[in-house]
């Protein structure tokens, strides 16, 4: 069988710093049916300077007049907020999840427990980072967003370098740019990293709508992360670019039928098929009434539909024998309508 494919719901910063909205959004992952609903664990103090510029996006989604640090500051879930939604989690039977973007972030979230951890795309060049999270025993997910492949290899060597086995390591394809372009998302390139590295690979999804996210899974994706939101209109640097919750309820539902859909490889003839071949298939039957011990011929045989008779496969070897009986006009050949010649 299909491997099952790791969904997350990536809720991201879409709860605007509020804990019902951030309870609201770990509800509709539950309803989706995802594996895991992520959040961002960070500090404004420790993740941007207060020169930092917020990305084109960010500009065009926010207001203008707020600086990076500010818009940050805003997003940032408290440690209590963490841990209710940790426990909120647990009650509904989802797993939590989170990306630490700093070191102090990354340790508060393992002494919560978790087990698998994101390397997001803007570190995949920290060096300190990298080898504090190589270090743990813990799964490892990289997110690959403007990457180059010798920055994916630099960065994978890190981790291994630090303790991480390969086999708990998976790379994601991921361009970082919200909408991401159709034309800019080279979803190809996802299988090529993944045998070029000898890793476990994904996608992590930033266009719009769900296809892309499906076609990975088809392309053997084992994860697939895709940001939603309760509302796209929402205030927010990242509603816009995210699913919406029946959106989100689409794309699990797809990638379950994708699954059932690829099966294990091998070509066999299902239970329906074998009933519906005996419908669909022809047989030989007699194209003219003909009489007992007239010889068979393509004159007076042809192919068609019906209910029993003898596979066309044996044509050849009907040919040139004599009818042991009268046939009607279409019934079928049996072997008991012929004889040698």
């Amino acid at each position: 069988m299909t491997e099952r494919t790791l969904i997350i719901a990536e809720a991201g910063v879409n709860h605007n710093g509020d804990i019902e909205v951030a309870k609201a959004l770990v509800d509709a992952a539950v309803t989706a049916g995802a594996d895991l609903v992520k959040f961002q664990t960070f500090s404004a103090d420790r993740l941007v300077t207060y020169s930092s510029r917020k990305a084109d996006y960010q500009l065009e989604t926010t207001d203008s007049g707020q600086s990076h640090y500010e818009m940050l500051s805003q997003l940032q879930l408290s440690k209590a907020m963490h841990e209710e939604l940790f426990r909120y989690c647990n009650e509904m039977k989802i797993g939590f999840f989170s990306t630490g973007f700093d070191i102090q972030s990354v340790d508060y979230l393992y002494s919560l427990g978790l087990k698998i951890f994101k390397v997001p795309s803007g570190e995949i060049t920290n060096l300190p980072y990298l080898r504090h999270i190589g270090a743990l025993d813990v799964d490892i997910i990289m997110s690959t967003g403007m990457s180059t492949l010798g920055e994916i290899e630099s960065a994978l060597q890190v981790l291994l370098d630090a303790g991480s086995d390969r086999e708990r390591i998976s790379v994601l394809l991921c361009t970082s740019k919200y909408p991401t372009p159709m034309q800019d998302v080279n979803l190809r390139a996802m299988r090529n990293i993944g045998s070029c590295f000898n890793l476990k690979f994904g996608y992590s999804d930033h266009t719009a709508g769900i296809e892309v996210a499906i076609a990975a899974v088809a392309l053997g994706a084992s994860i697939i992360e895709k940001h939603f939101t309760l509302d796209k209109t929402m205030d927010g640097p990242d509603h816009r670019a995210s699913l919406e919750p029946h959106e989100l309820s689409n794309m699990v539902s797809a990638i379950r039928n994708i699954e059932k859909a690829l099966g294990d490889g091998v070509k066999r003839v299902s239970l329906e098929e074998k009933d519906n071949s005996e419908v669909a298939r022809k047989v030989i039957v007699a194209k003219t009434f003909i009489k007992a011990g007239e010889i068979f011929s393509s004159v007076n045989l042809t192919t068609m539909r019906s209910n029993g008779g003898i596979s066309p496969m044996e044509w050849d070897n009907v040919l040139g024998k004599c009818a042991d009986l009268d046939i009607q006009k279409h019934e079928p050949i049996n072997l008991d309508s012929l004889r040698q010649k």
